[in-house]
């Protein structure tokens, strides 16, 4: 009778753990690498996450100023393609209706037809009214510059998740600095300053630098990216020029809308 009793109590104990594992991980890891000179790994568990504070929301939509090119504004979607296999082009698969573009889950992101560097970017978004799922699975997305840095689109409102992954985060780098986020189904505002890598060759002389508002509030100050945005991993640099801007589908109905980008030349002197 003993025997039973103590393999009964060991598969308990063992569930327990594998339990206990899986809720860490909507919370983070405590396996993964690190970037030189960080204390921090990647998706940190015991990383501090930003507390919230208030900011604006469902403000009214910010139209592009007069040098800026309107990647969306409601109802077109030329500027945009979905990308089939292997890469190749195809049209727009996400629902577009009411002056807003929306997540369609499994059929794919998007991608601009043209290609960008340096940037000013606008990109307004709602997260699902309807709440369902928790941490990376709720509202989310990801507004990928250059196609490999990733600025985190997520339902943060009431949603622990890992502090390098929820909105606004460099995601994998850099938590924000607080929670500017508002409630599920209101609309919320990025601003992005983004300064592309620079590369002599194969040689990185100069890497990206990102600055972001979210809902009128600085939560990245001019941080430099420490390369490709990865889930688990350490990204590396590799050499590039411009390219375009994508909008992640990570199989949750997210909303977009005022989308806009403006080229960053420089000052004349």
């Amino acid at each position: 009778m003993r025997t039973p009793v103590l393999a009964v109590a060991a598969l308990a104990l063992a569930f327990s753990a594998s339990a206990q594992n899986n809720q860490d991980h909507k919370l983070g890891y405590d396996d993964t690498p690190s970037y030189a000179g960080s204390k921090w790994k990647v998706h940190d568990s015991k990383r501090p996450r930003p507390a919230m504070v208030s900011a604006t929301c469902n403000a009214p939509t910010v139209k592009p100023p007069s040098d800026a090119e309107a990647l969306f504004n409601g109802t077109d979607t030329s500027k945009w393609v979905t990308p089939g296999p292997g890469g190749a082009p195809g049209p727009v698969s996400w629902k577009v209706e009411n002056g807003y573009m929306e997540v369609v889950p499994g059929k794919g992101g998007l991608k601009t037809k043209e290609a960008y560097g340096d940037i000013q970017l606008h990109v307004e978004w709602a997260a699902p009214a309807t709440v369902a799922g928790d941490s990376q699975n709720r509202g989310n997305s990801g507004i990928m510059i250059m196609g490999q840095y990733e600025i985190q689109v997520l339902d943060s409102w009431d949603n622990p998740t890992y502090a390098d992954g929820q909105a606004t985060a460099i995601y994998g780098q850099y938590p924000p600095y607080v929670n500017a986020s508002c409630k599920p189904g209101e609309w919320q505002a990025y601003d992005i300053v983004f300064e592309a890598p620079k590369f002599e060759g194969d040689k990185l002389v100069k890497p990206a630098y990102a600055t972001v508002f979210h809902n009128g509030v600085l939560t990245q100050n001019h941080e430099q990216v420490l390369g490709p945005t990865l889930h688990r991993q350490v990204g590396v640099y590799k050499a590039h020029g411009d390219a375009p801007l994508e909008l992640q589908n990570h199989n949750t109905p997210v909303r977009y809308r005022s989308v806009w980008v403006r080229r960053l030349k420089g000052r004349i002197e």
